[in-house]
């Protein structure tokens, strides 16, 4: 089950003016199963979305890019399962676009309008003689209060639909965020393996939600590892319909920006976090802080090398306090990082939860395994590494190995 993932209420979920979400079953892999998702977006909206960095990113993905890129206003979003129309070819481009050829005659808009997005079984056509019967019946299922619906519909191999609500003051105006994601395993960025969907009634220029949109993937779906490997599809989308009457944002020096953008990261940091605790077979959530580093990218490449260490995940597994397997994963951080190189181990320092337990190269005199212990038996473990080099730090957040991440991926086509 995931670890402490607090169910979805759909009554908690604030409808965002300028959105509406349909949702229907297309069978497209198993049935009686939620599908095919439909997100209208309102005239004069601003969308802006970043992608995976795999080069065998899926033609829906690049898609998307030449539709965002070309500066048509987006008016929809249509997202199936069950098939990620990856590594498919000419065939799987063609596929794309009549999906949103299909959507744009369906909603009466331009097929550049619309923003396809897939995830599933890689390398296997979509099957369109189920995708394009539903779509109008998505379609005709459209309200703005479907969030909860629309959380189940993106879901794979997730046990747990994921979704974020909340509303604050902003310069006088209320304003609302909602969001929905999906992902449990091939999560790693860049950018991390899933599907992020955040909402806003607020006003945000368009260029300059292109540029915080990128921002707030940084200090959060890009901060997440279930497994290390990054997937195909990956996307995350930031709309902001513009309709709770609040002033504009266009800079970061707008009336209300800081709050703003403070909410859009808090919002992208509870979902990327959800996919985590969903993680395959997870049984350990896992924060990992690193402190004290040279740069950013110093930073990150610590806490994913710990993130995504089998040894040290299947340690957390276990619930053993193996030491050596951290302070490995530290050491070899140099590989992807080159400043790294002058690392001084014997500088830095090692804490589970608030206990040291590894100074000066080695184990720390205080430290006693009892201690580690009690920290490794419970379900969220924090650990920081202060590397006392520098100013500049990041957080992680990861999972453990299970059995069960083993046998799901086993069997993932089957």
């Amino acid at each position: 089950m995931p670890v402490n993932l607090p169910a979805v209420n759909a009554e908690t979920l604030n409808p965002i003016e300028g959105i509406r979400l349909g949702w229907t079953e297309a069978g497209i892999k198993k049935t009686n199963r939620k599908d095919l998702l439909v997100i209208e977006v309102a005239p004069g909206s601003s969308v802006s979305g970043v992608f995976t960095q795999n080069r065998f990113c899926a033609a829906p993905v690049k898609l998307c890019q030449k539709h965002l890129a070309s500066g048509n206003q987006i008016k929809a979003l249509v997202i199936n399962t069950g098939n990620a129309n990856a590594g498919t070819g000419e065939q799987g481009m063609k596929d794309a676009i009549v999906t949103c050829q299909a959507v744009a005659e369906t909603m009466n808009i331009e097929m550049e309008a619309v923003l396809p997005f897939s995830t599933g079984v890689i390398l296997e056509h979509l099957p369109m003689n189920k995708l394009l019967p539903a779509i109008p019946k998505a379609v005709s299922n459209l309200a703005t209060d479907h969030w909860a619906q629309a959380a189940e519909a993106i879901m794979t191999t997730d046990i747990a639909p994921k979704a974020y609500s909340s509303q604050i003051d902003l310069a006088g105006a209320k304003v609302k965020v909602t969001g929905i994601s999906k992902g449990a395993g091939m999560i790693h960025p860049n950018m991390a393996t899933m599907l992020g969907y955040l909402a806003t009634d607020a006003a945000i220029e368009q260029s300059f939600l292109d540029e915080i949109t990128k921002e707030i993937a940084d200090l959060s779906f890009n901060c997440i590892s279930v497994d290390g490997d990054t997937s195909t599809n990956d996307s995350f989308i930031v709309m902001a319909t513009g309709q709770s009457g609040a002033e504009k944002i266009t800079s970061r020096e707008s009336n209300g920006f800081k709050a703003l953008f403070d909410e859009l990261v808090k919002a992208s940091q509870f979902l990327a976090q959800a996919i985590v605790r969903d993680g395959e077979g997870a049984t350990k959530f896992i924060t990992v802080n690193v402190k004290g580093a040279k740069s950013v990218k110093e930073a990150k490449t610590i806490g994913f090398s710990i993130g995504k260490s089998p040894l040290v995940k299947t340690a957390m597994f276990a619930s053993d306090p193996n030491l050596g397997r951290v302070l490995a994963a530290i050491g070899y951080a140099s590989r992807e990082c080159e400043s790294l190189e002058d690392l001084d181990t014997n500088a830095l320092e090692l804490y589970f939860g608030d206990v040291m337990v590894a100074e000066k190269g080695g184990r720390a005199e205080s430290y006693l395994e009892e201690q580690g212990q009690a920290i490794m038996d419970q379900a969220e473990i924090e650990m920081t590494v202060v590397l006392n080099r520098g100013e500049a730090q990041t957080t992680i957040w990861t999972c453990d190995f299970s059995y069960d991440y083993v046998k799901i991926n086993a069997e993932y086509r089957t």
